[in-house]
């Protein structure tokens, strides 16, 4: 694998997990210390909005590069082509795809009292997709942040 490509592959999981652990442990909370309620969850959706996006493009950025040093290690004989880095990082992209862009859009109906789930319920789901997301991109970062193998 090209130098460069290596390093992004070891440098971007490490920034990833920086920004959910940055969005999760300080800014969510900071946003609630400070802001009424309604103002605060406003903010903060917009935040995980962000976080959303960001988390994708990372996530699709991550699966290509784990996918390019997974298929160089197959044809050397020294690994499979389906990674655990590659794993790991479709893990983290569906954890994003299903906690912001398919419950998210639910959760203006639970807060008015329709549809089959409660906003609690929503919010409990989005909420475990987002710690499992944060869980898998920092195995990746773990992974990453070993010295290679010669």
């Amino acid at each position: 694998m090209p130098a460069l490509l290596e390093r992004a592959r070891r440098l971007l999981p490490g920034l990833w997990a920086g920004w959910l652990l940055c969005v999760a442990l300080l800014a969510t909370p900071a946003v609630f210390a400070q802001l009424s309620g309604a103002d605060a969850g406003r903010m903060v959706g917009r935040m995980l909005a962000q976080e959303a996006y960001t988390s994708l493009a990372l996530g699709v950025v991550m699966v290509a590069l784990e996918r390019v040093a997974a298929r160089r290690a197959a044809l050397a004989g020294t690994g499979p082509q389906f990674s655990p880095g590659m794993v790991l990082a479709l893990g983290a992209l569906f954890c994003t795809v299903a906690g912001y862009f398919a419950i998210q859009p639910l959760m203006p109906a639970a807060k008015a009292g329709q549809g089959a789930f409660s906003f609690g319920q929503l919010h409990a789901a989005s909420a475990a997709f987002f710690v499992l997301k944060g869980l898998l991109v920092l195995a990746l970062a773990w992974r990453a942040a070993r010295p290679p193998a010669h």
